[in-house]
């Protein structure tokens, strides 16, 4: 259940972390004119919603916003490779959790950098693979193909690829990209087009990029 705490958006990593600025007050209103309904949370009527959620959610449970997001979460899923500690890893979580993906998979270490996340991956599921091995068993298992997005050698360009309904996105690490193991069992890899000189984009962005193209071919607005 959530509770105050959550008010302040505290950083997992980081205890220090200022609470947001925006939001909501207390309930117009005494505790008589309170919502009587379950998903509502006591605390946060009481003392305000500061939370990093949508206005639909504002003073919701936030197992009850997990719980709604659940009926309607698209079926693609969001992997990343996970060795160096990646600051991008949060970013990406936090478009995962916009683009209403259903679960964010990260291969490797289990301790990942949440800073970017602003706690969305309260509301996300998130799974751990220990390496790519055991993440390409999953996708087997689940009759998920793996599509990676990285720009190398082979990649079909993002515009003309045709993005499975299901499937799992495959990200690698901001600087080296994806391993040579991730690559090798992607049933496609997708590269974002690029027109200026940098030689790549930053992952963060890729991935949002990527995932959008899903969104633009199966979402229904």
């Amino acid at each position: 259940m959530g509770t105050v705490a959550d008010v302040h958006e505290a950083n997992p990593a980081n205890d220090a972390e200022p609470a947001l600025t925006h939001g909501v007050g207390p309930w117009p209103g005494g505790e008589s004119d309170w919502p009587s309904d379950e998903h509502f949370d006591p605390e946060l009527l009481e003392r305000g919603d500061t939370r990093n959620v949508i206005d639909r959610y504002r003073y919701w449970r936030m197992d009850a916003i997990v719980a709604d997001l659940d009926t309607h979460r698209h079926p693609f899923h969001v992997a990343i490779e996970n060795w160096q500690h990646d600051m991008n890893i949060g970013s990406i979580v936090r478009s995962a959790n916009a683009f209403a993906a259903d679960t964010v998979h990260i291969i490797g270490r289990r301790r990942w950098n949440k800073r970017g996340a602003m706690v969305t991956d309260r509301y996300q599921h998130v799974e751990y693979h220990p390496d790519v091995a055991a993440f390409a068993e999953w996708a087997r298992e689940a009759s998920v193909p793996i599509i990676a997005v990285d720009n190398v050698e082979g990649s079909v360009p993002i515009e003309a690829f045709a993005w499975p309904e299901r499937c799992v996105l495959l990200f690698g690490q901001e600087g080296p990209g994806l391993s040579a193991e991730a690559t090798a069992v992607a049933d496609a890899i997708v590269e974002i087009t690029q027109y200026g000189s940098t030689r790549s984009l930053n992952a963060s962005a890729a991935a949002a990029i990527a995932m959008h193209s899903w969104v633009l071919t199966h979402a229904v607005p």
